[in-house]
């Protein structure tokens, strides 16, 4: 099990906070000299620290600093989730949702380029270099001289965009998914057609201005992901789920890996807690607990034996007794009632606030239709296809798919505001990467592989956990499976 070291870049420096002291008459022990390095705002601390002592002491031990360290608090707060809903699928439901995906994500892509609407567009002077347009992707094709067309509409109309095959632009043309909103600068035709030359995706910020800020108060603070427990399953790892509950429980590892396990305050799940009934052919001949409600009771009992001080966040996946079509509403009360009172369930996605991070929790069933219509994207690598949601700014970018989408009134899978961590499972491997500032975990699973899984040649990563550091966003991998 790896040793994860944390590190604060705003750090004061050992010399100044020792001259700070002497400067009004005392000397510092060494260790309250690092608590003090740990420390966020170490000038509002030594000030503090200064008023409080009035001489009384000749040496500032740690115990002078602790009393004066706010005392911090592990809150979860939802700031998005996903509630029931009545839609029923009607054609006015299917304009209304499109619309919103567009508006939102036009607005986003207006901070990147300047665009003109479409109708205005086709009216302009054919020749002209550098026009650029942005609308939703509503057919892409290659053409029999070897080329790639597109047709993009916005809210005006329609034009239709030539990518061709001797130019750059034409690799990067096969990354555009259907019903994306993208922009296009190019050159326009005389017969109404624009020769591409570079595609804008609305995407994260090279500086992605902070919607929070991670609070450093000197308290180191985890959180642990994972996702895909798969209780129920014959395939399920009993063994190495109750050696990652003794690590949560500082019970195994050594003085630094119970150190770390004892300052973990939050367990995240993206989905798929248990294994469901019927979810792909056969299924029944690997369950273990064939009633869904059992297999709720069993995941509640399991959950138990985490610390109560750690707050455990529960969304969840296809494999849960919830509506199949995304967004996904929380679990319903007649499933969490059993579970211990440190348990918060949220839909999928959702967006919680953790230690002042910005965490977005998304199941994953996108990265399916993502892996599969992406040149060279894998199940080995999820991480790279989690990159290409931040840079459409959307979870789920083509309608349809594996991935069911509801049609309401709103897209809840736009990725609004830029989140610190976005965590998704369902893909059963593990990767962790960072994309302007934005840490990407893909945790993994807690099930070796079934059946289902080996005909389709997928190999999991089970067992696995990772921590995340809620201070610096730095991520490691804990094993408890070999």
């Amino acid at each position: 099990m790896p040793i994860h070291n944390t590190s604060n870049n705003d750090s004061m420096g050992e010399t100044k906070i020792i001259q700070r002291f002497a400067e009004v008459g005392y000397q510092i022990h060494p260790d309250a000299v690092a608590m003090i390095e740990e420390y966020g705002a170490p000038d509002e601390l030594i000030q503090n620290i200064l008023a409080s002592l009035n001489g009384s002491v000749l040496v500032v031990k740690p115990e002078h600093i602790k009393s004066r360290l706010p005392q911090p608090t592990y809150d979860v707060k939802v700031l998005s989730d996903t509630a029931p809903s009545t839609c029923v699928g009607n054609y006015e439901e299917f304009v209304g949702y499109f619309r919103d995906r567009y508006a939102k994500l036009s607005e986003i892509l207006r901070g990147r380029i300047s665009a003109r609407p479409i109708e205005s567009i086709n009216l302009m002077e054919r020749g002209r270099e550098d026009v650029t347009v942005m609308g939703m992707v509503s057919t892409i094709r290659d053409t029999s001289s070897g080329h790639r067309l597109m047709e993009l509409e916005d809210p005006t109309g329609t034009i239709p965009i030539l990518f061709p095959n001797h130019k750059d632009v034409f690799d990067l043309s096969h990354r555009i998914f259907l019903d994306e909103v993208i922009g296009i600068t190019g050159t326009l035709t005389n017969d109404g057609l624009l020769i591409a030359n570079r595609i804008v995706w609305p995407d994260i910020p090279l500086k992605k201005n902070k919607q929070s800020k991670p609070k450093r108060n000197g308290e180191a603070c985890y959180a642990v992901l994972i996702s895909d427990t798969h209780v129920g399953s014959k395939t399920f790892l009993e063994d190495a789920w109750h050696q990652f509950i003794k690590w949560l429980n500082a019970a195994i590892g050594d003085d630094n890996q119970k150190a770390l396990a004892k300052h973990v305050k939050y367990l995240i799940i993206a989905g798929d807690l248990v294994d469901g009934i019927g979810v792909y052919p056969n299924q029944e001949k690997e369950l273990a607990i064939s009633d869904i409600y059992e297999q709720y009771r069993a995941a509640a009992t399991l959950l138990r034996e985490v610390p109560p001080h750690i707050k455990i966040i529960i969304s969840p996946g296809n494999h849960d007794a919830v509506r199949q079509a995304e967004p996904q509403p929380p679990l319903p009360k007649e499933i969490t009632s059993t579970f211990p009172p440190n348990t918060t369930f949220v839909g999928n996605p959702s967006l919680v606030e953790l230690n002042g991070a910005l965490i977005l929790i998304y199941h994953g069933r996108s990265l399916d239709d993502l892996i599969a219509a992406l040149p060279g994207a894998s199940y080995r690598e999820p991480e790279k296809a989690m990159v290409e949601m931040l840079k459409r700014r959307h979870l789920a970018p083509t309608y349809g798919g594996k991935t069911t989408i509801i049609p309401g009134g709103t897209d809840h899978l736009i990725i609004d505001p830029v989140p610190d961590v976005l965590h998704c499972g369902h893909i059963h491997t593990v990767g962790i990467s960072k994309y302007r500032g934005v840490t990407l975990v893909n945790s993994g699973t807690w099930q070796s592989q079934t059946e289902f899984q080996k005909s389709i040649n997928l190999e999991p990563v089970p067992g696995r956990a990772s921590l995340l550091d809620l201070n610096t966003m730095e991520t490691s991998i804990l094993k408890f499976y070999t």
